[in-house]
């Protein structure tokens, strides 16, 4: 059974720092994409951050661009994001996501993710 595990959520003041990581478990993702969406309360599921298999593929949301870092251990099956400068905006549930079929434009659509973790809260207060 496939499992990714969230963690490093949690409460943090604006202009601080966070790193979430997301441990995938039963089977490796060779060949997958894996990242990150977040969702707030009231809005829909969006995406932050996703990686290419070998790291050499990073795309990002506009508004996380040079705070936000993502980057994978395939060694381990984790990937990690790392969040700097954290503002109030950037409060919502993390969800970790893996995709063995996506491709372009899909990659940045829930749709195109078949494996999900149970998310983790991440808050800002101002």
């Amino acid at each position: 059974q496939v499992q990714l595990v969230e963690s490093g959520g949690g409460l943090v003041q604006a202009g601080g720092s966070l790193r979430l990581s997301c441990a995938a478990s039963g089977r490796t993702f060779s060949s997958s994409y894996m990242g990150w969406f977040r969702q707030a309360p009231g809005k829909e599921r969006e995406f932050v951050a996703i990686i290419s298999w070998t790291g050499t593929r990073t795309y990002y949301l506009d508004s996380v661009k040079g705070r936000f870092t993502v980057s994978r251990n395939n060694a381990k099956n984790t990937v990690y994001l790392l969040m700097n400068s954290l503002k109030p905006e950037d409060t919502a549930v993390y969800y970790c996501a893996a995709s063995d079929t996506c491709s372009g434009y899909g990659c940045y659509d829930v749709h195109g993710y078949s494996y999900w973790g149970q998310g983790t809260q991440v808050t800002v207060s101002s």
